[in-house]
């Protein structure tokens, strides 16, 4: 298994950016498609904050496939479609009810693609997918079901690449267009530290308050495909990190090391006790 947290500025998209804005990030993108497509995985798994959201329910697209444009940031002729693994999504789903996490795939609204999953498509080459929401669950929930993910690729023989997909802070800058906060850069240099540093216990550990304050939308992504390495010893690395539109855009790699000590036990003893 490998997995990435990526951004998903629509701006890296030439047709709706020039595609050069965020050159750092643009980069990174383009090594960690490499990495993937060389790992050549069966299946992506591809986490987004914009899908449709449930603050007490975590989504998996139904059906066969999905198509998207990127209408909403003027640019309809940008075009994506995916088929989506429904034997690996209906097998995350079952173990999530025998686990007793409120997930499934009712109440489906928006069945076409959100920019979330459409930036990362636009660089991965990914095929077969399966599109997951987060919610609004807590963080032990989004990594115990993260942990289904990984059972059911494990059941299922698939050999896996999860995409997380999120910015971290949108109030980095007085003059970015969701303004500053405090909060902002602090949940930043946190995330960033802890990735860079495996320190998977600290990050789990992430004051919710710091979250809210900073107004990030890739913390539970992260969080879930954190899960889905539980009991796997995890490579991290930051390939990228820049906010010049005062929105912070985090990318980094997850290789799986091999074997090592869940963390799933400890972490329900922390926020569940």
């Amino acid at each position: 298994m490998i997995g990435f947290l990526v951004p998903h500025p629509p701006l890296i998209i030439p047709g709706v950016g020039g595609g050069d804005e965020i050159p750092a990030t643009r980069m990174a993108y383009e090594r960690a498609a490499a990495e993937a497509a060389d790992y050549a995985p069966d299946t992506y798994v591809i986490i987004s904050p914009h899908s449709v959201l449930y603050s007490d329910y975590i989504h998996v697209a139904p059906g066969d496939s999905a198509d998207g444009d990127m209408g909403d940031f003027r640019a309809r002729d940008i075009k994506f479609h995916v088929d989506y693994d429904r034997e690996l999504a209906a097998k995350i789903v079952g173990l999530a009810e025998e686990r007793d996490i409120d997930a499934g795939f009712e109440g489906e609204r928006h069945p076409q693609l959100d920019h979330g999953v459409m930036v990362p498509l636009h660089f991965f080459d990914a095929r077969r997918v399966v599109r997951i929401s987060i919610s609004g669950l807590s963080f032990i929930e989004h990594y115990s079901f993260g942990k289904c993910i990984a059972d059911a690729a494990a059941a299922l023989g698939r050999r896996l690449c999860i995409i997380a997909s999120g910015d971290m802070s949108h109030k980095l800058k007085p003059d970015g267009p969701y303004g500053y906060a405090k909060q902002g850069p602090e949940h930043d240099s946190y995330i960033e530290k802890c990735i860079r540093s495996g320190d998977f216990r600290g990050l789990m550990n992430i004051d919710p308050a710091l979250c809210d304050g900073a107004a990030e939308c890739g913390t539970r992504s992260l969080i879930m495909m954190l899960g889905a390495f539980d009991g796997r010893a995890i490579e991290s690395e930051v390939l990228a990190y820049e906010g010049p539109y005062g929105v912070g855009y985090l990318t980094a790699v997850f290789r799986d090391r091999g074997e090592a000590p869940g963390l799933l036990d400890y972490l329900r003893n922390i926020f569940l006790r």
